[in-house]
C-alpha cells in the first residue's frame, strides 16, 4: 500500500479510536508508518501529548495486548521510565476500530507521549567514545533495573505473552518466521542456516531458565527504542517484549555496533552500568556472542516476512554478517 494511501486510511480510524479516551484531541501527527501506525496528539485541554498506535492485526491476540500494558505498569510503578498507558473512558486498555477501505480492524491503544530524543541518533552524532560509552553504561543501567523488576515480579495468572525459548528462537515455527527459507539464500547457505538452527536450538535447551536470569524481557531494547531527556532514559516500544533470557536483551542493545571498532569498549561500558543495578555472572556474558547470531538469524526471519524490504542496504549487511556468524559459530562447536 503506498505511503499516501495508507495514511488516508488510518487517520479515519485513528480519529475514531481517540474518541474512546478520555482526552480532548486537538494536533494528530502521523509519527511512524510500519507493522504498526502510531501518531503523536495533543489534548487540547492542558496540551499534553501522547502516542495512538493501532497495533498490527495478525501479531498480538487482545490478550496479548492487555498482558503487555499490565507489565509496563509493574515497571512504571517500580521506577523504570516508560510511556505511561492511558484507558478508555470505560476503563478497557484498548478500542477497537476498523480501517475504512480495507475492513481491516486494529486495536488502539493510548501512552503518555516520551519526551526526549533517540539514543541511536545521538551516538550517530557522537564522535567522542567516552561520551557514547557514557551513553552505554547508563542504557546497561536501565536495562538492569528492568530485568530487577521481571525477575521477581509475579504477574497474574491470566497474563499471557510468547516465550523466546528454544523453540520461540528455532523451533520448526519461530516467533519471527523460518529465516532458512529465506528466498535469497542459496542452497548451501539454506544448509549452513539449517546447521546452525540445529545446533542452537540444542545449545538454548541447556540454559538455565531460573527468574534471575529467565524472566520477561523487551526483546527489541536497541538504542532505537530507548529516548535520552538530560539524565533520563525511557524505554518505548514494548510490541516485542516476551519470556526470555536476560543475555538477549544484552544482545539486542550491542548488536548494531557489533562489527565496528569500538564494540568491546561499549560493551565494557554497558555492562559495568549494568553491575552497578544487579549482579550478572560471567557464564551469563559467555553467551552473549550465540544470542548476537540469534539476534541475526531472527532478522533474516523478519525480513522473510517482509519481501519488500529484502533488496535494501541493510538486509545485505545482516545476511552477510549472519552466515559468518554461523560459520564461526559451527567451528566454535
Amino acid at each position: 500500500m503506498a505511503e499516501g494511501v495508507a495514511a488516508d486510511s488510518f487517520r479515519p480510524a485513528a480519529l475514531a479510536a481517540l474518541s474512546a479516551f478520555p482526552i480532548d484531541p486537538d494536533a494528530l501527527e502521523r509519527v511512524s508508518l510500519s507493522e504498526n501506525v502510531t501518531y503523536r496528539v495533543v489534548d487540547r485541554r492542558d496540551g499534553v501529548a501522547y502516542a495512538l498506535r493501532l497495533h498490527r492485526p495478525w501479531y498480538h491476540t487482545l490478550d496479548e495486548l492487555i498482558s503487555e500494558r499490565l507489565w509496563i505498569r509493574a515497571l512504571a510503578d517500580a521506577g523504570v521510565a516508560v510511556q505511561a498507558p492511558l484507558r478508555t473512558r470505560d476503563g478497557q486498555e484498548y478500542a477497537l476500530v476498523t480501517v475504512q477501505g480495507t475492513g481491516e480492524r486494529r486495536f488502539a491503544g493510548l501512552a503518555r507521549w516520551a519526551t526526549g530524543r533517540v539514543l541511536a541518533e545521538v551516538l550517530r552524532e557522537t564522535t567522542d567514545t567516552r561520551i557514547a560509552e557514557h551513553h552505554f553504561t547508563r542504557l546497561g543501567a536501565v536495562t538492569a533495573s528492568l530485568h530487577d523488576q521481571a525477575a521477581t515480579w509475579q504477574p497474574p495468572a491470566a497474563f499471557t505473552r510468547h516465550a523466546l525459548d528454544a523453540n520461540g528462537f528455532m523451533g520448526s515455527t519461530p516467533h519471527w518466521g523460518p529465516f532458512w527459507d529465506h528466498q535469497v539464500l542459496s542452497a548451501a547457505e539454506r544448509r549452513l542456516m539449517l546447521d546452525t538452527r540445529a545446533r542452537l536450538h540444542a545449545a538454548l535447551a541447556r540454559l538455565d531458565r531460573q527468574p534471575s536470569v529467565y524472566s520477561m524481557i523487551h526483546a527489541d531494547m536497541h538504542p532505537g527504542n530507548v529516548l535520552v531527556d538530560g539524565d533520563r532514559l525511557t524505554v518505548i516500544d514494548f510490541d516485542d517484549a516476551a519470556w526470555g533470557w536476560h543475555a538477549y536483551d544484552i544482545a539486542v542493545a550491542l548488536v548494531h555496533h557489533q562489527d565496528g571498532p569500538n564494540l568491546a569498549a561499549f560493551e565494557r561500558a554497558y555492562i559495568s552500568g549494568y553491575r552497578s543495578v544487579r549482579p550478572i555472572s560471567d557464564q551469563v556474558l559467555r553467551s552473549v556472542p550465540m544470542f548476537r547470531l540469534v539476534r541475526g538469524l531472527a532478522q533474516i526471519g523478519w525480513y522473510h516476512q517482509r519481501p519488500e524490504l529484502n533488496r535494501s542496504a541493510r538486509f545485505d549487511e545482516v545476511k552477510t554478517v549472519v552466515l559468518a556468524q554461523c560459520l564461526s559459530f559451527g567451528r566454535a562447536l
